[in-house]
């Protein structure tokens, strides 16, 4: 018999149902319950398989179908939920409100309080938090990704989209009737219901505006398409720019909305451009002096020579920049951590060997704030190179991005780079972004 970790993973990644023989369906009610345990993602991931989590379609057909083109329904994306239900069970949400109020209380953590009738927005740290039984209003935890293994766990199932577009998880617990109004985001988002009801009404519409004089970005006229209420187990995913409203039905509502970033391509250019001043201050070619021995005397000593002009457009035309100089800028911008983000060492800290013997016995993960991505030539972690392809621990690293965790043996891979004083998991791993794993 599977147990219950098994059987929620078949569940989530796959169309089997392992729940449905005769002696599930004639067992008794009960009013037992218990948090739903997320299950790891499988490994290889199945891409090209039905997942119940995408509506029984793989993820590469709803790459395909629906990302960034538009919004998906999907009853039964975790589908324990229904079964529980159905066996006289109850999955409660992973997370509950007391851990959820203890964040939003901490400086370290970004949140917000939104309430209605009239609206109002404060943020965190939060000295009170409304009771669950009262209305009309929404806490909103930001990044409970990095605080909580199972929030850690539920956003790995979504990394069948690269990391490069993978922002965090957010949780939004509400009262009766707690909602943050109509609103658009420019970012896709997948909204999976963990704890109560949740009505939502979307709209394609093409008006925009906000009302006045609000605190929060709340669309003027808004004109839903289509009206739908989660369940426990259900997901919404929507794309960029379509208007949408939830609004709890229950006290103690969580959603747990799974956020992409969305960069503009100013964002991206800007900081390709400011990447690139570096290296052009170390371009011997560029290191030569402006000179104008051809420059003649002028009336108007305050207009910029057009001499001038002409050099420098001539040198800015010769400036060329490859496909890999453009992957790497990128893999160490969208690599850097959050600026709220603060990472912890390890206590105690071990010496190098004391480190490299308990590597080799225990493997390493990143931590959960750690952002690892790579190009074909260059690895950046937290947006600093750890290596390149022609280094020994390249594949060890190559690993550990795709799997976010490697044992003992993957370790062993590296093992000649570990051994060096300088070595760069060492230096993270005292930096606290590489952690030992549990014994």
């Amino acid at each position: 018999m599977l147990n219950r970790t098994e059987r929620d993973c078949k569940s989530v990644f796959s169309r089997e149902n392992r729940f449905k023989s005769g002696k599930m369906h004639a067992m008794k009610p009960t009013l037992s319950s218990y948090p739903y345990t997320p299950p790891a993602m499988p490994q290889p991931m199945p891409l090209g398989q039905a997942w119940a989590l995408l509506g029984g379609m793989s993820p590469e057909v709803f790459m395909r179908d629906y990302w960034q083109k538009k919004p998906l329904l999907i009853r039964g994306a975790i589908p324990a939920f229904a079964l529980a239900k159905k066996s006289g069970q109850a999955l409660t949400s992973p997370i509950d409100f007391a851990q959820l109020c203890t964040l939003a209380q901490s400086d370290q953590v970004e949140s917000r309080l939104v309430k209605a009738h009239p609206w109002s927005l404060e943020k965190g740290p939060l000295k009170q938090i409304p009771a669950l039984h009262e209305k009309e209003w929404t806490l909103l935890v930001q990044g409970m990704n990095l605080h909580h293994e199972a929030a850690q766990t539920v956003l790995s199932w979504f990394r069948f989209i690269p990391d490069a577009r993978l922002d965090d998880l957010m949780i939004s617990v509400a009262g009766p009737g707690g909602g943050v109004g109509p609103h658009v985001d420019s970012y896709d988002v997948f909204l999976l219901q963990m704890s109560g009801r949740r009505r939502w009404k979307i709209s394609a519409q093409k008006n925009l505006d906000f009302c006045a004089g609000l605190p929060l970005k709340i669309l003027k006229d808004f004109k839903a398409s289509s009206d739908w209420i989660l369940e426990p187990g259900d997901m919404l995913y929507l794309p960029p720019h379509i208007a949408h409203d939830g609004i709890a039905l229950d006290p103690g509502c969580q959603t747990w909305s799974i956020g992409f970033r969305s960069p503009s391509y100013a964002e991206l250019i800007s900081e390709i451009l400011w990447r690139t001043a570096d290296v052009l201050a170390e371009d011997p070619a560029l290191a030569s002096l402006y000179t104008d021995p051809l420059q003649k005397a002028v009336a108007g000593s305050g207009r910029i020579p057009q001499a001038m002009v002409k050099a420098i457009a001539k040198r800015l035309d010769q400036l060329r920049w490859s496909n890999s100089d453009i992957s790497c800028s990128l893999a160490a911008m969208l690599s850097e951590p959050k600026p709220h983000v603060v990472f912890e060492p390890p206590q105690p800290v071990l010496s190098l060997s004391a480190f490299h013997k308990a590597a080799l016995k225990h493997g390493l993960r990143l931590a959960w704030a750690s952002r690892l991505l790579h190009d074909g030539e260059f690895i950046y972690l937290n947006g600093e190179s750890v290596s390149d392809n022609h280094a020994p621990d390249w594949p060890t690293w190559l690993a550990l991005s795709h799997l976010q965790r490697l044992t003992g043996a993957q370790i062993a891979e590296a093992q000649t780079v570990l051994e060096d004083e300088n070595n760069p998991w060492y230096e993270h791993y005292l930096a606290g972004a590489l952690i030992l794993n549990k014994t």
